[in-house]
């Protein structure tokens, strides 16, 4: 895997919402890392697929025809894990994803930007509010299929097929059992799974390390697991969970 790491020179632009500030010019330099990520400034960002068209206001580097987004790791959770040190990082253009739990698209947008059109991202969203900002984003980026529907019963979307990953952010008591129920009807075998854990919506009455240690328990019965990261402090009580589905 390879990344671009963007050194900052004299030069460029960088956009905030509205605002386009001069800023220094930055440059390529290869390294081992993500897939179509760039680090600007000790910041991931991926390439628009979109130019011109932030998704929740995110920041914007102009650099070599490139319009580079910002990734903000208090907005995704998986922006998170990788500043926490993510090692498996199974995205890459032309894959394909099952993404449970979309909300509104924020990391949505940016896998968008590295799968390319090539790639599928099947977005599982219930809530009708977040369905319709989803809806929106899909229009302006044709790898991204909106599915409305219940995470619980993945029979409803069975079309959808085997994916290579999956990638769940679903704040619901059983969300370990709607990550297995998912991966048995559509994950392939050795495809990689990650699950974020949000103690607070499990069992508000334990501590979160005990919480963590029964949902990895029993995700164990059915993955190998590959990586634990604790979100803090980007997002307090959640485990970030990466897992191989052993089919």
């Amino acid at each position: 895997m390879s990344i671009s790491v963007l050194k900052v020179i004299s030069g460029a632009y960088l956009r905030s919402g509205t605002h386009v500030i001069k800023r220094r010019r930055t440059t390529f330099h290869p390294m081992n890392a993500y897939p179509e990520v760039y680090n600007i400034d000790n910041s991931f960002a991926t390439a628009s697929a979109d130019p011109g068209h932030p998704v929740y206001k995110e920041r914007t580097v102009r650099q070599g025809g490139k319009e580079l987004r910002i990734w903000d790791p208090f907005r995704s959770k998986l922006c998170g894990a990788m500043k926490k040190g993510l090692k498996e990082f199974p995205f890459s253009p032309g894959s394909k994803i099952l993404y449970l739990g979309a909300s509104t698209g924020t990391t949505i947008s940016h896998l968008s930007d590295i799968l390319g059109p090539e790639g599928e991202i099947f977005a599982v969203e219930i809530a009708p509010q977040c369905m319709k900002t989803l809806i929106a984003l899909s229009e302006r980026r044709q790898n991204i299929i909106p599915i409305h529907a219940d995470a619980r019963q993945p029979q409803e979307y069975e079309d959808v097929g085997q994916v290579d990953s999956i990638y769940q952010d679903v704040a619901q008591p059983d969300q370990d059992d709607i990550l297995i129920k998912n991966a048995r009807m559509f994950l392939k075998k050795g495809g990689i799974a990650m699950l974020c854990i949000k103690s607070q919506s499990i069992d508000v009455t334990k501590r979160p390390e005990e919480v963590f240690k029964a949902v990895v328990k029993r995700l164990e019965e059915n993955f190998d697991i590959l990586e634990k990261i604790k979100l803090e402090p980007f997002d307090k009580d959640h485990l970030f969970v990466v897992m191989r589905w052993r089919g």
